[in-house]
């Protein structure tokens, strides 16, 4: 899955308006952040075999140590402690550890069956949604959908930064997704480092997030409208 991990970051908002969605993105996509760092390592491997599922030509050989269920959550308390260390804020810590583990279960809907339950285990799990290009479609622009409604109920732009920065964000992040359908990438060294772009997504949620504040809250132009219709020197009455 690609798009809906960005919504689950976009709706952590709502349980941890506190926190900045740059971090929500980067614990929801930790999995994937981290896999091309490991495939240029070759800590971890990849094969593109054109034709191997209608939604993707990816045949995961091996990535224990970005996509196993055990090591997520190891990689959920370590993301998930590390935060609540520099924050000091438990519940944002929590949902950030959460993320980082929900990583792994979306991708358990769409993949075939490759995730392993720990390095070297034998026990693959996948729901193997990708069979479907129409189904990945719909479920992938539906959560990230959802997402959007959720954060933008929960915030509200502070300038046009805010407001613009997020659709064009959102805007890009379909296109990378559906872009992906065209043609399988020419290697895995172009899947690699095209890969290491997502990291760019990081910086740039936390920018648009520090462009939006709390839903309801005044904007500053507004306070500023509402003092120039205030008279400081009340007329007298005269006679």
């Amino acid at each position: 899955m690609f798009l809906g991990h960005y919504g689950l970051a976009l709706a952590a908002k709502r349980v941890a308006p506190e926190t900045s969605l740059g971090s929500s993105v980067l614990a929801a996509q930790w999995a994937d952040l981290l896999w091309p760092l490991l495939l240029v390592t070759g800590l971890e491997h990849v094969r593109i075999v054109p034709g191997l599922m209608p939604a993707s030509a990816l045949d995961f050989v091996d990535y224990p140590i970005s996509h196993s269920l055990v090591t997520v959550l190891a990689w959920g308390a370590l993301v998930g402690g590390g935060y609540w260390l520099i924050k000091r804020r438990i519940r944002a810590a929590v949902v950030i550890a959460g993320l980082v583990v929900s990583h792994w279960l979306l991708d358990a809907v769409v993949h075939r069956p490759d995730l392993p339950l720990w390095p070297g285990s034998d026990v693959l799990v996948g729901g193997g949604l990708w069979q479907s290009v129409a189904v990945t479609v719909v479920l992938e622009l539906a959560v990230l959908a959802a997402g959007v409604v959720v954060y933008t109920r929960s915030t509200q732009p502070r300038d046009a930064a805010g407001r613009w920065g997020l659709r064009v964000m959102i805007l890009v992040l379909v296109s990378f997704f559906l872009s992906s359908f065209a043609a399988p990438p020419p290697s895995v060294d172009a899947l690699a480092y095209g890969g290491l772009t997502l990291w760019l997504f990081v910086p740039w949620a936390a920018w648009v997030d520090r462009h939006r504040g709390p839903a309801g809250a005044r904007k500053p132009d507004e306070d500023l409208g509402d003092e120039r219709h205030v008279d400081p020197m009340p007329s007298r009455s005269s006679g």
